[in-house]
């Protein structure tokens, strides 16, 4: 990263290698944030607004490292999750679905907290469509969004006296590699257009949007949302 560019604020992007969490990680790069975006697998080159590392949001005491490393962090967003369509009625995949996608993020708001509570930042948590309707083949996905609703919402509560707002974004049918199946099957794709009010999928980068504006001064007043990114799918 460019030690010459002067940055204001840091944001840290759970998930931030593919995906929402990409789009996401380089909207908050354009909007001039420093950027640390964080995953597993194949990471993107760093830029002098991005910094790509790896990060397993599994492993406790690789994201407490993770954050016990920065010196300031004014957003965190966590946008790493796991789907495992069919396969989640297997205690063990279940098991390791929830463990990412819920308890993954406790771990990065916990590990987050202090250094969010010196700046006054904020946590943006990511839900889904999901949270609110059941998925038969995919128990664990859709149960482990529903508790990143009541967790956000209880740790709107719990981190209130700190200043830290804590909210999320539920995004709906997306364009990104967790749909891609989806997008090859013709008859699944035409149902979710379908079913979806714009009619289309959604893009990664519609996303970015929604997340700057509750991370923005804003939405100062507002802890313990859920804002849907949705094409109009929850109104249905």
């Amino acid at each position: 990263m460019n030690s010459s560019t002067s940055y204001s604020k840091r944001a840290f992007v759970t998930g931030g290698t593919s995906g929402i969490g990409l789009a996401i990680a380089r909207g908050f790069s354009e909007s001039g944030y420093q950027v640390v975006a964080a995953g597993i697998g194949d990471l993107p080159e760093s830029t002098d607004g991005i910094e790509f590392k790896a990060l397993d949001v599994r492993d406790e005491e690789s994201v407490i490292e993770a954050f016990s490393g920065l010196d300031r962090l004014d957003v965190l967003v966590n946008a790493a999750g796991v789907i495992r369509r069919q396969e989640e009625l297997q205690p063990e995949i279940f098991d390791s679905v929830v463990d990412i996608n819920l308890n993954g993020t406790m771990r990065a708001c916990i590990a987050a907290r202090s250094l969010l509570a010196q700046s006054g930042g904020c946590i943006i948590n990511t839900a889904s469509m999901l949270s609110y309707f059941g998925g038969g083949i995919v128990p664990a996905y859709s149960a482990s969004k529903g508790g990143v609703v009541q967790l956000t919402k209880s740790l709107a509560i719990a981190f209130a006296g700190d200043g830290i707002r804590v909210n999320a974004i539920a995004p709906g049918w997306i364009e990104s590699p967790m749909t891609q199946s989806l997008r090859d099957d013709p008859t699944r794709n035409q149902a979710i257009i379908d079913r979806t009010p714009l009619k289309r999928w959604g893009a990664p980068s519609e996303l970015v949007g929604p997340a700057l504006f509750l991370a923005s001064a804003s939405a100062s007043f507002i802890t313990g949302t859920v804002l849907n990114v949705d094409g109009g799918y929850a109104a249905m």
